[in-house]
Formats: C-alpha cells, structure tokens, sequence
C-alpha cells in the first residue's frame, strides 16, 4: 500500500508540474498575441 502511495503522489506532482509549464506557456502566447494586436492598433 505504501508503494502505490508514493507513485500515486509522484504522478500527481508530475501532472502538476507539467500543468503550470503548460499555463505559462500558454499565458506568453497570449501576451505575444495581445502586443502584436497592441501594435498593429496603434499604426
């Protein structure tokens, strides 16, 4: 039982892991997208 809680805790980290760097990702891309909007509206 220890065993499958540990991996269970290990997974969930991972999956956690990868969510935020995932959200990051995807907030640049949205800045680059607003600021290319931003630019395109103030020509």
């Amino acid at each position: 039982m220890k065993t499958f809680t540990r991996l269970a805790v290990l997974l969930a980290i991972a999956f956690a892991i990868a969510g935020c760097n995932t959200v990051q990702g995807m907030g640049k891309d949205i800045k680059k997208a607003g600021e290319k909007i931003e630019d395109t509206a103030t020509r």
